[in-house]
């Protein structure tokens, strides 16, 4: 099992399908990361060499992945909430923050339903 920025990759699946395993890594960066350390996309991470692991570390350590981007990523949500903006207070409050619809959805935000007695007559 190959390990690279701290992650231990699977060491049986193609190597663009595992290097997505690292967060901060997609398809697409992947294949830009095997291309410019000129690795075949389609070999498994089983079959690559010392010198090609080598090369795959050094393209991946040039990104911002792993802690430090989630740190960034919860400093710039923090930063929303402090200011004060629409989208820090629906990171607040729990709801979704691009426009859709609460009414009848957005149960993975809000979490599960409360119900709401009512009033006696």
């Amino acid at each position: 099992m190959a390990r690279i920025a701290g992650i231990d990759i699977p060491k049986n699946k193609r190597g663009v399908i595992s290097l997505t395993y690292i967060f901060g890594i997609g398809s697409s960066r992947a294949k830009k990361v095997l291309a410019a350390a000129k690795v075949d996309e389609n070999i498994k991470v089983q079959d690559w060499t010392d010198d090609q692991i080598a090369a795959i570390r050094e393209q991946v350590g040039s990104f911002t992945i792993e802690g430090e981007l989630r740190s960034e990523v919860q400093l710039n949500i923090k930063r929303l909430m402090d200011i004060g903006c629409q989208r820090g207070i629906r990171h607040r409050l729990g709801l979704p923050l691009r426009g859709q619809r609460t009414k009848n959805n957005s149960r993975t935000r809000k979490g599960k339903r409360k119900t709401v007695a009512n009033k006696k007559k």
